[in-house]
């Protein structure tokens, strides 16, 4: 395989079923849509680390949701990170590439350097919320920070908000391909359980950390020994093999399923891509009064505000602003 196949299949994600075992899944590779989200700011290695596996996370979950508009995860806690947020937009067209952002709030004196990156966020939750747009009501799901990883935490969410056994195995840094500066690259496999009809689902308390649901809560029978099986599986996968390039998903799939009878599906392509616009920072200080946007104006006579996700400078006349804003010359009244 030449290093331009091998490329072909950086920032995409692909879906695959495992027919024998009843299992759903997606493989998803990140290259320059991490750099693109990352290179928005100077943050420092640790906080890179969880914005990468945010992010990987970000584009396995949102392909595999049948999504209108926008998937967004947050991870907020009491570390030094503060807050991890991640925006998914699906494709507008089909065909079209899919659209990642995200950011990241931290105290940099608090950071500490001998320390995982997971251990950075401290007591808090993972949030994920589905918005379908106008005419819907966003939906919004919850899981505590747990289990060592955004990962293990992500899991837990899909077993206790959605009773679906979900298993992730991501890996991510900086590497250096022949002709490139170091970068960073992610990737990974996302295995999730088909919808089960004949659950185990513990009504009160789950085996798992803190009493959360696990795949042992929600499985049984042949279910729960084919869920098992393709776990054993993936359990053999090594970090190289998934953050690529030289090992193509679909060749990664037949090494570890292939007993599993795999079927593959149309990749979907992810770049980055940020919905700010002065518009849209117009609706957001719609809330404000005059005398709010007053003690925002500069003494140049503007109000400025910067997108938190790609550092986009916005310069704005005072007068367009706020819920007392000042109609242009032909708006209805």
């Amino acid at each position: 395989m030449t290093l331009g196949s091998q490329i072909a299949w950086d920032d995409t994600v692909l879906p695959f079923q495992l027919d024998r075992a009843d299992v759903r899944g997606r493989v998803a590779r990140l290259d320059g849509v991490l750099d693109q989200v990352l290179k928005q700011h100077a943050y420092p290695p640790l906080i890179e680390a969880l914005v990468a596996e945010a992010v990987l996370l970000t584009a396995l979950i949102g392909q595999a949701i049948k999504l209108k508009w926008k998937l967004s995860l947050q991870i907020r806690g009491k570390g030094p990170a503060r807050l991890i947020a991640t925006d998914y937009y699906g494709p507008t067209e089909p065909g079209q590439p899919a659209r990642i952002r995200a950011y990241a709030s931290y105290d940099t004196d608090r950071i500490d350097l001998d320390a995982e990156p997971f251990s950075q966020i401290g007591d808090g939750y993972l949030a994920m919320m589905l918005d379908e747009g106008a005419g819907s009501v966003p939906y919004q799901g919850f899981t505590p920070i747990a289990g060592g990883s955004l990962s293990s935490c992500a899991e837990t969410y899909f077993a206790q908000s959605e009773q679906l056994p979900t298993r992730f195995a991501v890996s991510f840094g900086k590497v250096q391909l022949p002709g490139r500066a170091s970068h960073w690259r992610a990737g990974g496999v996302m295995l999730q359980h088909m919808p089960s009809i004949a659950g185990n689902v513990a009504a009160e308390a789950g085996s798992g950390e803190g009493g959360l649901l696990t795949h042992v809560d929600i499985l049984a029978g042949d279910e729960a020994e084919n869920w098992n099986r393709v776990n054993i599986l993936l359990d053999t996968v090594e970090e190289i093999e998934l953050i690529g390039p030289a090992v193509a998903p679909t060749d990664l799939l037949v090494r570890l399923f292939h007993d599993e009878s795999p079927r593959v599906f149309d990749t979907q392509a992810v770049q980055f891509g940020c919905s700010c616009s002065a518009d849209r920072v117009r609706n957001a200080m719609s809330i404000y009064s005059k005398k709010d946007i007053a003690h925002m104006t500069t003494e140049a006579g503007i109000v400025t505000a910067d997108c938190q996700f790609c550092s986009a400078h916005y310069e704005l006349d005072p007068k367009t602003l706020g819920f007392e804003a000042e109609k242009a010359p032909g708006d209805a009244q």
